[in-house]
């Protein structure tokens, strides 16, 4: 089993800028695809960005593209998303997901581990 644990969220404003962070414990998840997801108050979880185990492939939900990397550092167990040019539309909470396929793409029934979630915060 694998408990993932975000942080790195807060309160930023219009244009500014957060790096998410996502450690692992339990359970190398090197050979984990691996997600980041959002939910804003009143709508339904949202894939935001997907790596593959070995990183060799990405994938950025059209809304943040140009403005959200993901990236992982597997020596480390850890997994990245640099927000940049943060909206206030991009309020929600979010959480880290691992995929067992390794692929990180989008989908939240193809992933089996959850974090419990950071807030991020974006005021106008």
């Amino acid at each position: 089993q694998v408990q993932l644990v975000e942080s790195g969220g807060g309160l930023v404003q219009a244009g500014g800028s957060l790096r998410l962070s996502c450690g692992a414990s339990g359970r190398t998840v090197r050979d984990l695809g691996m997600g980041w997801f959002r939910q804003a108050p009143g709508k339904e979880r949202e894939f935001v960005a997907g790596i593959s185990w070995s990183g060799g492939s990405t994938y950025i939900a059209d809304s943040v593209k140009g403005r959200f990397t993901i990236s992982r550092d597997n020596a480390k167990n850890r997994v990245y998303l640099q927000m940049n040019s943060l909206k206030p539309e991009d309020t929600a909470v979010y959480y880290c997901a691992g995929d067992l396929w390794g692929l990180g793409v989008a989908g939240a029934q193809k992933y089996s581990y959850w974090g419990q979630g950071t807030q991020v915060t974006v005021s106008s």
